[in-house]
């Protein structure tokens, strides 16, 4: 039920994509196809590496979390999504709203960092490849990997407690298929350059601070690489990190694109592709490029499935 103006607001209309409601079937069955595209992938990238002796290596350890992680945010969002396009729009309560964002927000700002520490791991086995196997150790790789989940749940609080230190008015309608933190804002009853301002801030030491370390870190790689003397050992070198520094670049290229620039003057239909970008497409890029672009993964794959038809047929 929608209430009226100056109202606190207790529940959301989301809106999904109303201007295509028209094509809402086969809106429909292409995200549900890369739904279930995404988490085939990434759950195939967790069992390869959970099974396969050979990728215990701490470059798949992080890569595992980074599938969680995807996993985690397309869950959240994509199912609710694709019940707004066939309904044409979706109720959600405040409390359902925040618990969305909470979600999403973690796992996303958990793989900002995951992609931080392969890149520091990336760095370490090229800059600094003769102490490699002392200093990331089992240890050390358990510990990055809680620290990146703890900060991306502690940088989402902060988040969460910025939104309800706001009362939140009606109208109680989001143009967006879920619930982010710029549309969630903008029906806050006070300032809205001071809301701006405070997200911009906030996503400075999540999003800007890790990227430039990335950054950082691909110089001191491409520095080494070309200090090798042999050709194929500096395409050796560097087909180990061009995964991730294809992922790292759409990733954040998007999210930079929908959270450090000021959103006042774009369109609704921008704002919405960018976020369908990291939200469903990077999600499925990451185990197709993993997987495409990997040739230690592809043989465990030949290998898992090399097993499995011997079994069937035995």
């Amino acid at each position: 039920m929608l209430l009226e103006n100056q109202t606190t607001v207790t529940e959301f209309l989301l809106l999904g994509f109303p201007a295509i409601h028209n094509f809402k079937s086969l809106l429909f069955f292409i995200f549900l196809l890369l739904y279930i595209f995404t988490l085939a992938g990434n759950v195939l990238i967790i069992v390869l590496v959970s099974t396969s002796h050979q990728l215990h290596t701490p470059m798949y350890f992080f890569l595992t979390h980074l599938s969680l992680s995807d996993i985690l945010l397309t869950t959240d969002i994509v199912p609710n999504m694709l019940y707004a396009i066939m309904a044409e729009g979706a109720v959600i309560s405040l409390a359902g709203c925040i618990t969305q964002y909470f979600l999403f927000s973690v796992s996303a700002t958990a793989e900002c960092f995951l992609l931080t520490v392969m890149s520091y791991d990336r760095y370490l086995a090229i800059c600094n490849s003769l102490r490699y196997s002392a200093i990331m150790d089992l240890k050390l790789c358990y510990q990055l990997a809680f620290w990146c989940w703890f900060l991306g749940f502690i940088g989402t609080l902060n988040m969460v407690i910025l939104i309800c230190s706001f009362q939140l008015c009606n109208p109680n309608v989001i143009d967006h298929f879920f619930c982010d933190i710029t549309p969630l804002l903008e029906h806050s009853c006070s300032d809205r350059v001071i809301v701006d301002t405070v997200v911009f801030f906030l996503g400075v030491p999540i999003i800007i601070f890790p990227f430039v370390f990335i950054i950082f870190t691909y110089v001191c790689i491409a520095l080494t690489i070309l200090r090798i003397s042999s050709s194929i050992g500096r395409q050796k070198a560097f087909s180990t990190c061009s995964s991730h520094l294809t992922i790292v670049c759409t990733y954040y290229g998007t999210l930079i694109a929908k959270y450090m620039v000021p959103s006042k003057g774009q369109s609704l239909t921008v704002m919405k592709i960018t976020s369908l970008l990291y939200t469903v497409i990077t999600p499925l890029f990451n185990p197709i490029i993993y997987t495409l672009r990997n040739t230690e993964i592809q043989a465990s794959l030949w290998k898992c499935m090399r097993i499995r038809i011997q079994t069937y047929f035995e």
